[in-house]
């Protein structure tokens, strides 16, 4: 049916908001100046345009514009930091924190789907992804016990807190938070769950808002605060991970100052390796285990010491760098990462087929897939129909279908590097009759299985499946090239669906474990499609497009400036070899062989990974010449022109991205990006390539060369690195124009990256051995620590779900000595602390249990001793342990149970200073009497013991009760009244001769006060939680007050210590007497008015009164009337009584309506609900 023009609606106009056509169009329209050009919509500002119009007409506002101005630039900047590190940085670890049952699990496995599109088990150890280009990501879930949360807090990068939306905020999240601000406090995001159980959308928006208020209390103001508002089939919803997976992905994490100073390494596996016949002579015997993990913080020498969390110290027996299991993607420009780049490495999670080792490679094969015996090719097909082949099913095979053995394919193989035509063997040449790609592709396999490093277990499977399947399956696969090409477009299809497919199955076998549900997932490999896949099939560049288009919002932050690198000169002769066996033909000469030959060079090149040349089958030739012209493949190729053809080139246009690219191999370009074009780890193994060779992108100084020019050269180098880290061009191009007050600032990180530049330089000119044992294994290198004498019981209480911490020991940290700390107790904790009560302490990487003691600094600079911690400040605690750097974080806790419901995070603490000795002071006094008093000397007994400490305290100052002062002089010996009582006895000592200013009693108390020393108990009990079942709670130590309460005793009273009620007899005072001659003398006022008792009463008072008639009739009328008011009172509180019981018994009775009428609301209400849940009960 026809649509009349004038009822079509057409699609408007969307400008675009991000990408390269917004840039390009920023670009165009820079120059424009004028109103007219830009759409109402699109309108310039008029500031820009006329900015003269709109000048400060008031100096005092721009003076004050300008100083906010400043002081706002002023807060921003920070004390720049030196990074270490000059390897490839290792993964962020992300640590997933939480209350038990909020979520943690769930959303790891959400981010791992989002990252790489498989399905998560069960999460167990950390699980490392490559979440971009330049980015990779190590998934930590956090246990809820104390001490996994003090570990998790000593390595995240980044903790996402997930919070119960309806319930709030609980207790481990606050205490995760107050452990992480002690160790450096990295980078915290929250994350609110379970708000779809909010059915009032108005309610749902103040919770929000609260618990964002709470969290930005405990933060800063504008932490991000995720909100995850249900489940959709189980999982969370897409669009709010992939939100959180950008905000991840764009997180930038500051060097923390303990991390950079100390290598420490993440276990990601573990394995025991002792000889299994002294397992068998002792089963508690010392074990021997071997660590996997990411070298983080700085450089690790073979003559550390680590300290592996929850077990101790221990000497490292053996350390070995290991191929990356999970690398990052290659350099070759792309605006996402392939489905190929997406990798994951979990061991400890049962994920990924190849496990490699020093001493062996463990391939996992799922029994039922794979059949061990040569089988004719019949059944094998009808065995393989319908499933995916498995990556070591493919190698098994592979290993039984080869015509040579690999030690003789090693033999007759040959690499000629400098020459431009290869050298082929004889015995190459015998076997004409085979395929040759095929040939050739397993001469390459001969040749890469020794010098291959194994980078990637998902890449060289796919590769070791393709290369020996090649020869053999290539024949079959061209004549049915449709079908083959029909069913791998069917594999990828199942591939991108893959997820749905194994939910779909999962659902079918469920099992119950711990009370919950949990769905075995079984993953099928589809990596030997890529190896079964023919050369000329047409590849999935549609989807590579889709893929990557969705992805650059995630990678929009990482550098752009990568290079599709160089293709090794021994692969172009083995490329070259192909060539010349080849035989001219009319689809040669037709389509062109040069594209099958640029698709095998490109199939093989380091660098890329992706397969888009094979579109180029059924095109002209001139067509594909122009593509690999565009593409920069016939660069370097010799053979790569029909020799019946005349060759003619045309010119190209340079791309200014190309350009930009060369400009940095210079030196006067960009470096740093040329540095990362050229990394430095060889991925052809012990292949050396002698013509592409660079160190770390660097070229070595010639000796001519003179140092002021290389002097220049880094620091253009660290110019341009700096200026690539602050920001874009514009804001480069912007502050280089100002006269900014941050000047410092800049030239601290100038002198900072000129360093580091100048390092990197030093050490490129190190052989790598000599660099190893003079500087360590660079950050984020895979390393495999070997320890012995570890015991056993580490190995038999090994948890995956508790992340295993191996920390290095720096040089006087294994020491053990007095620490003095600045501790505060936390508000939260309830009672108060005691000295000498143990706690547990977090210091650097170790746990242990001390006893503090606890002081204060006093005016005069002596630390005092006190009893407990103050209230609301801080004070000194010094505990014997090992020694840690000045400025480290404490963390301290009493219990570690997790059946407590308080706050467990007892004191927070901050190393101030070690020694060897303490100088903790503590008030004391000693108590004396008089023995014998003269004028205003007296002889004092029972203060000392012995004439020497007499001898001690000589000078000291003394005081009585009554406030009389004195002064110690000297033991009194021969003094009067010390002689002995019989002949031949002895003097008694400790008597002391002291001077007062007043004369003393007899009954007076002298006493003295001076100051002792206390000592520090040398308690050091380090935690080994590693060494027990996980849900057993470690016991230590335990308080006095524990112990009284657990054997019920009571405390014991000092009557000294009591304060005795004060008894005083009440004071009489004489009367006060005036002379007769003052009182004369004194005013009237003044003058006493009492008069004295008389001894006999007065004549008045002994006289009688008698009334007369009248006096007698109004008395009697008075009593008369206060009768009559007498009587109508009680008349009146008779009536009142009975009017009050007679209410009484009327509200009694109300009352008792009132109750049975309420009795009867609550069961007709009862009633109701019992009626209304067991219709919920039947639905």
């Amino acid at each position: 049916m026809a649509v009349n023009d004038a009822d079509q609606s057409n699609k408007a106009h969307r400008t675009p908001q991000s990408g390269a056509k917004k840039d390009k169009k920023k670009k165009k329209n820079k120059n424009k100046k004028l109103l007219h050009d830009y759409d109402d919509e699109e309108a310039a500002d008029p500031k820009q345009c006329n900015p003269k119009a709109f000048a400060f007409s008031s100096s005092n506002k721009a003076k004050r514009l300008q100083a906010h101005a400043v002081e706002k630039q002023q807060r921003r900047l920070h004390l720049p930091v030196a990074d270490h590190s000059y390897g490839e940085p290792a993964p962020y670890v992300v640590v997933v924190q939480g209350p038990p049952q909020v979520g943690k699990s769930l959303l790891i496995k959400s981010l791992i789907k989002h990252y790489t599109k498989h399905n998560l088990p069960e999460v167990r150890g950390p699980i490392t992804i490559v979440s971009g280009k330049q980015r990779r990501l190590q998934f930590v879930e956090c246990p809820n016990d104390v001490n996994g949360m003090i570990d998790a807090a000593k390595f995240a990068d980044l903790a996402l807190l997930l919070v119960d939306g309806s319930y709030g905020f609980e207790m481990e999240t606050f205490e995760f938070l107050n452990i992480l601000q002690v160790h450096g406090f990295p980078k915290v995001m929250g994350v609110l769950t379970h708000l779809d159980k909010f059915k009032d959308p108005k309610k749902l928006r103040k919770t929000k808002q609260r618990l964002k208020h709470r969290f930005w209390t405990e933060i800063y103001d504008g932490a991000k605060l995720f909100y995850l508002s249900g489940l959709i089939h189980g999982k969370y919803v897409k669009r709010e991970v992939h939100n959180l997976a950008r905000f991840i992905s764009v997180m930038k994490f500051q060097p923390l100052s303990w991390r950079t100073s100390h290598p420490y390494v993440l276990v990601d596996r573990f394995e025991d390796i002792t000889p299994p016949e002294k397992k068998l002579a002792n089963e508690k015997c010392d074990r021997k285990v071997t660590l996997y993990g990411y070298l983080r913080g700085c450089n690790l020498k073979n003559s550390h010491k680590v300290h592996i969390a929850g077990v101790g110290d221990y000497s490292v027996a053996g350390i070995t760098a290991l191929p990356d299991p999970c690398p990052l993607p290659s350099a070759a420009k792309k605006k996402g990462l392939r489905d190929k780049e997406r990798l994951f490495y979990a061991p400890m999670s049962g994920l990924g087929d190849l496990l490699y080792d020093k001493d062996a490679v463990y391939i996992n094969i799922n029994d039922h897939l794979v059949q061990f015996s040569k089988v004719d090719d019949e059944n094998s097909a009808m065995t393989s129909k319908g499933k995916d082949r498995d990556v070591g099913e493919l190698l098994v095979k592979s290993l039984q279908h080869m015509k040579y053995p690999i030690n003789e394919k090693l033999h007759n193989s040959s690499i000629n590097i400098f020459g431009q035509k290869p050298k082929v063997p004889s015995e190459a040449l015998a076997d004409t009759q085979y395929d040759v790609a095929g040939e050739e592709k397993n001469k390459m396999n001969s040749v890469d299985s020794g010098s291959s490093d194994q980078d990637d277990s998902d890449r060289e499977s796919e590769a070791s499946g393709s290369d020996d399947e090649g020869g053999e399956e290539k024949n079959k696969m061209n004549s049915d090239y449709s079908e083959s090409s029909d069913q791998d477009e069917s594999d990828r299809e199942s591939e991108a669906s893959g997820s749905d497919d194994e939910d779909g199955d999962a659902s079918d076998a469920k099992e119950h474990i711990d009370g919950r549900q949990r769905r075995r997932m079984s993953f099928k490999n589809d990596a030997h499609q890529s190896g079964l896949t023919d050369l000329r099939e047409d590849d999935s560049a549609c989807d590579d497009v889709a893929y990557s288009g969705e992805e650059d919002g995630d990678d929009s932050n990482d550098d752009k400036d990568d290079d599709l690198g160089n293709v090794s000169k021994w692969r172009e002769s083995l490329a070259e070899r192909t060539l010349s066996r080849k035989t001219p033909s009319l689809m040669q000469l037709v389509y062109g062989e040069s594209t099958l030959n640029s698709t095998s060079i490109n199939k093989w090149n380091d660098d890329s990974e992706d397969d888009d040349s094979k579109d180029d089958f059924f095109k002209p030739i001139e067509e594909v010449k122009k593509q690999n012209q565009r593409d920069g493949l016939n660069d370097g190729m010799v053979n790569i022109e029909d020799c019946s053809k005349c060759a003619h080139f045309v010119d190209r246009r340079w791309d200014e991205k190309d350009n930009e690219e060369i400009r940095n191999r210079f030196v006067t370009g960009n470096l740093a990006k040329a540095a990362r074009l050229n990394p430095p780890s060889n991925s052809d193994g012990d292949f050396e390539d002698v013509e592409n060779q660079k160190d770390d992108g660097f070229a070595t100084t010639p000796e001519g060369v003179d140092m002021e020019a290389e002097q220049r050269r880094l620091k253009k180098l660290a110019q341009q690195s700096a200026e690539e880290d602050t920001g874009t061009e514009d804001d480069v191009k912007f502050r280089r124009g100002q006269a900014s007050e941050s000047s410092y600032v800049d030239k601290l990180k100038a002198d900072i990256e000129l360093q580091k530049q100048t390092n990197i330089a030093e050490l490129n000119d190190v052989a790598e051995a000599d660099r190893i044992d003079s500087g360590g294994f660079l950050t984020g290198t895979y390393l495999r620590l070997e320890i012995h004498d570890v015991p056993c019981e580490m190995v038999e209480y090994f948890d995956p779900y508790h992340p295993i911490l191996v920390g290095g020991v720096g040089l006087g940290e294994e020491n053990v000595g007095y620490m003095q700390t600045r501790l505060k107790r936390h508000r939260w904790h309830k009672k108060v602390l005691k000295t000498r009560d143990p706690i547990i302490v977090s210091v650097g990487w170790r746990r242990y249990q001390t006893t503090p003691v606890y002081a204060i600094e006093d005016v005069n600079g002596r630390h005092r001793m006190l009893k407990y911690t103050p209230e609301h400040m801080h004070c000194l605690a010094m505990f014997w342990g090992p020694l840690a750097p000045p400025k480290t974080g404490v963390v301290a806790v009493q219990n570690l149970s997790n059946n407590q419901a308080t706050f467990r995070i007892t004191a927070t603490a901050v190393v101030v200073e070690f020694n060897h000795e303490t100088k903790i002071m503590k008030k004391i006094k000693l108590v004396g009497y008089p023995c014998k008093i003269f004028k205003k000397t007296a002889l004092i007994k029972d203060m000392f013991t012995s004439d020497l400490e007499v001898a001690r305290f000589e000078g000291a100052a003394i005081r009585t009760v009554s406030g009389i002062r004195g002064q110690v002089k000297k033991a009194a010996k021969e003094e009067l009244g010390n002689q002995p009582k019989r002949k031949g006895g002895q003097t008694k000592e400790g008597i002391a001769r002291c001077t007062f200013e007043d004369k003393i009693l007899m009954s007076d108390i002298v006493f003295l006060r001076a100051w002792t020393q206390v000592e520090v108990p040398q308690f050091y009990n380090p935690l080994t939680t590693a060494l027990q079942p996980r849900d057993k709670t470690w016991q230590g130590m335990r308080t006095v007050a524990e112990l009284r309460r657990e054997q019920n005793l009571p405390i014991p009273l000092n009557k000294d210590s009591l304060y005795k009620p004060i008894e005083r007899k009440p004071r009489k005072f004489n009367p006060l007497v005036i002379p007769k001659s003052l009182q004369e003398s004194l005013p009237f006022e003044s003058k006493p008015k009492d008069i004295p008792k008389r001894r006999r009463p007065s004549i008045d008072k002994r006289r009688g009164v008698v009334m007369d008639p009248r006096e007698r009739e109004i008395h009697a009328a008075v009593q008369q009337y206060q009768y009559i008011r007498n009587e109508k009172m009680k008349k009146r509180k008779l009536n009142e009584e009975k009017k009050r019981k007679a209410l009484e018994a009327e509200r009694a009775k109300d009352e008792e309506l009132s109750k049975k009428r309420r009795r009867e609301e609550r069961r007709e209400k009862y009633r109701a609900q019992d009626k209304h849940l067991k219709k919920i009960r039947r639905a």
